[in-house]
């Protein structure tokens, strides 16, 4: 694995795993008052972001690429709660930071490990170039 490949893994992870943890305490240690029960934010907040937690581990460039449609959720949910609460602006400050973190490191890696690994989608033009040459042969 390249260096700067091995680099965005790091901060895939470490974000991700930040994240995880950052949204475990927000809900159930910093916050006094939760209208909801215990359940219901475990499986709201926390069962998400356990999804990709083996292809994130593993190192798997596809899980990297869709773990990002998840981490839109949170992006979106610290955006609101910024807006919404002012007396939790800055635990979803954090929230938005971690995500970020996590999406570009995520994106980062997916693209680059998919590179090495050779599941880079091939460009139309060269792919417009190879039907032609097929349909030409016939």
């Amino acid at each position: 694995m390249h260096a700067t490949t091995r680099l965005y893994r790091n901060i895939a992870l470490v974000s991700y795993l930040l994240l995880l943890v950052w949204v475990i305490l927000w809900h159930t240690a910093l916050t006094d008052t939760q209208p909801y029960s215990a359940l219901f934010i475990f499986l709201l907040y926390v069962v998400p972001l356990l999804l990709p937690m083996h292809g994130i581990f593993k190192g798997k460039p596809y899980t990297h690429a869709w773990a990002n449609f998840i981490t839109l959720f949170y992006i979106i949910h610290g955006i609101t709660v910024a807006y919404a609460v002012p007396s939790e602006r800055w635990f979803a400050c954090v929230e938005i930071a971690l995500s970020s973190v996590m999406f570009i490191g995520c994106s980062m890696f997916a693209r680059f490990r998919g590179r090495e690994l050779g599941l880079s989608l091939p460009k139309l033009k060269q792919e417009m170039k190879k039907e032609k040459s097929r349909f030409e042969k016939q």
